[in-house]
């Protein structure tokens, strides 16, 4: 699931290519995909792109058009992705059992297309006049990078959280824009167990928690810099430290990545670098290990 960077890197990518372009026309090709119904996509026909902002995990195309100020809001979801085309397909795309679920192309030939792989559809694209319109980005947390997002606001954030400290990382509503993934590399670089109560937290810990999700998405961002939207998914996979990587040695310590394993996802971590040496044990409602 593209997740802060990766979303972010997107972000500066379609400012680039698509500030001040007109939109030939949205076109819907999985009937799943379009989350709203007025305005239609039709009305961002012939719009100017103004600008592209990034809201958690969600894209945010501004345009400015007959219709006033409209925006193509996306969230990606776990298998959708974005795929420049400097020259779209001609012709309109059919709809299908393809991974197509949008094509946006402009009236210089380019464009990009929105694809979501496997059988689940999650992707979502909303067309709204606010994006705060859209309850997802409405619900959304601060941002953990943003400049007045300090120490102090991410100490009283937690205060009054009274659950296991991964789920609270990936509450979108808590904190937005990290996931599955960097939520175990923020827990690794602050040598965390991911099943400790966020109430057993001591001062010291929760400091050492703020720098690692600083530094952590801060250096992600920095590495997807510039990249190419095709290229960001393996920058994404060759960052990562723990997730991903059950069975192979810590880079930190050299003990083996482990894994807990839940219905629709699973989690890494390092036993020596986070658990005390003590391997959790895998089940969802595993009690903490210190």
């Amino acid at each position: 699931m593209p997740e802060l960077p990766e979303v972010e890197a997107l972000r500066a990518f379609l400012d680039e290519h698509l500030v001040g372009k007109e939109i030939a026309h949205v076109l819907p090709v999985a009937i799943s995909v379009l989350k709203t119904y007025d305005p239609p996509p039709g009305a961002l026909d012939g719009a100017r792109v103004t600008g592209v902002a990034r809201h958690g995990k969600f894209l945010d195309i501004a345009t400015e058009g007959t219709a006033g100020e409209l925006h193509l809001v996306t969230h990606l979801a776990r298998a959708g992705w974005l795929q420049w085309k400097d020259v779209l397909p001609s012709g309109f795309p059919k709809p299908g059992k393809g991974p197509l679920a949008l094509r946006t192309a402009l009236t210089g030939g380019d464009g990009f297309d929105l694809t979501e792989a496997g059988t689940t559809k999650r992707l979502a694209v909303y067309v709204v006049r606010d994006p705060g319109e859209v309850a997802g980005v409405a619900r959304l947390g601060p941002d953990p990078l943003a400049e007045d997002f300090d120490l102090a606001a991410f100490t009283a954030l937690l205060s009054g959280e009274r659950r296991q400290i991964k789920g609270a990382l990936r509450d979108q509503s808590l904190i937005a824009g990290i996931g599955n993934a960097y939520s175990d590399e923020i827990l690794h670089a602050a040598r965390m167990s991911p099943f400790k109560p966020t109430q057993n937290l001591t001062p010291e810990e929760t400091a050492a928690l703020y720098e690692a999700m600083r530094t952590t998405l801060g250096e992600a961002v920095e590495r997807s810099h510039g990249l190419a939207a095709g290229r960001l998914k393996a920058e994404k996979k060759s960052g990562l430290r723990v997730h991903g990587r059950t069975g192979e040695p810590c880079p930190v310590c050299g003990d083996t990545i482990r894994e807990v394993s839940f219905a629709d996802s699973s989690l890494q971590y390092c036993p020596t670098c986070q658990t005390g040496g003590k391997p959790l044990a895998d089940r969802r409602m595993s009690k903490l290990l210190k």
